[in-house]
């Protein structure tokens, strides 16, 4: 233990981690200053009440993260980590159709946790999902890349694809639209990372478009769950919010004013006009309208370029990586943080429709600060495994 401790200090990759610090302190300062008008306003709560809970959520994700660093990468492949691992995550989103809540901002997506009136907070099933897929998919093909099964459809392919479409059609079913889409792409990343060859990929594009055609029918019948009046109206507010700006483009559209007002040095920290009652929980999924009008271009490249070093790192790891488990890992944790960069960038920007997902490490959220501080502690983690590979 103590030389294990001693490696992993002395390969601890201290740039990733002061990043991952400063984007997280920073989210929480950018918490304060979105929310303390809606909070006292909306709710009637004291101004600081998003902020005590982040500052909260942030006091389980940080050793959450010093955990997941020092914990070796190599346990995941465990056939008894995996099993409880896919078996947790799959009660999780059982439990959610019925007992959880949500309903009232569009996707039934949390469970309360506590015992009657006493409750700590919420846990977000469809969160947990997109961190185990990636280490199950990691582990799995890494298991398959040693047995040299790797390219065989029926042992490699076939049961994650049946994890991955149940863990959608959960989801999905919820409705969560986005977090779907950031879950079939970081599957595929990490067997796009695999080494799987061509012809094995040509022959899982026929098995998802089968998968496509026997659940079209389910789709169709079940279109009015589905596509929710609020939901239809993101996609008409997608193509121009401001001919819906008295319904569903009011947030896009005020987004777009807070963005466009901010310029490049913003109106200072803490002076957003949108907060005041214009965008609905401003610490959320839009939280880079108020950063951008309050710091603008600035305070606007302090986060992507944050955000793009820590995915930037792991593409970097995922190369340098001997190990096809440690480049699995890294490519799926890497994507993961882009492709949710995008789709709450995207959203907020008019690229795609709103999906309401969190923007990583800076959204208020305890589910999405913490699955993304352990996240990036298996990455580190990773990294140091890769230092002394590459070492010796």
């Amino acid at each position: 233990m103590q030389t294990y401790l001693k490696r992993f200090l002395r390969n601890f990759d201290f740039p990733l981690f002061f990043v991952y610090l400063s984007l997280a302190l920073f989210g929480l300062i950018m918490i304060y200053s979105s929310s303390f008008v809606y909070a006292v306003g909306h709710y009637k709560w004291e101004s600081d009440h998003f902020f005590k809970k982040q500052l909260f959520n942030l006091s389980i994700a940080f050793p959450a993260f010093l955990l997941a660093a020092f914990f070796p990468y190599k346990n995941y492949k465990r056939k008894k980590f995996m099993i409880f691992s896919v078996i947790g995550m799959f009660v999780l989103l059982f439990l959610v159709h019925f007992i959880g809540y949500g309903d009232d901002v569009g996707a039934r997506s949390w469970i309360k946790v506590g015992v009657g009136s006493f409750t700590l907070g919420s846990i977000q099933p469809s969160e947990v999902a997109k961190l185990i897929i990636i280490i199950y998919f990691a582990s799995f093909f890494a298991k398959k890349h040693q047995s040299g099964t790797l390219d065989s459809l029926n042992k490699s392919i076939g049961p994650p694809i049946i994890i991955l479409v149940l863990v959608v059609g959960s989801v999905m079913s919820e409705t969560d639209i986005g977090t779907s889409f950031i879950i079939v792409m970081v599957a595929f990343s990490v067997m796009a990372a695999s080494g799987i060859g061509m012809k094995v990929f040509l022959k899982l594009s026929g098995l998802i478009s089968l998968v496509m055609l026997l659940i079209a029918p389910l789709l169709y019948f079940n279109w009015d769950t589905i596509m929710t009046p609020s939901r239809q109206g993101r996609f008409l507010a997608f193509l121009n919010p401001f001919d819906y700006v008295s319904g569903s483009g009011y947030q896009i559209a005020n987004g777009y004013i807070a963005i466009g007002s901010g310029g490049v040095k913003g109106h200072g920290l803490g002076n957003s006009i949108q907060k005041m009652g214009y965008l609905p929980e401003p610490h959320t999924d839009v939280i880079m309208a108020v950063i951008s009008e309050e710091l603008g271009i600035v305070g606007a490249i302090i986060v992507i370029g944050g955000l793009g070093f820590i995915v930037l790192r792991a593409l970097s790891i995922a190369l340098k990586a001997k190990d096809p488990h440690a480049r699995m890992l890294a490519a799926g944790l890497g994507s993961m943080i882009a492709i949710q960069t995008f789709v709450n960038l995207g959203g907020l920007t008019g690229l795609i429709p709103l999906t309401g997902v969190p923007l990583p490490l800076i959204s208020y959220g305890g589910t999405s600060v913490i699955l993304m501080s352990i996240a990036i502690g298996i990455l580190m983690n990773v990294s140091m495994f890769v230092k002394l590979e590459n070492d010796k």
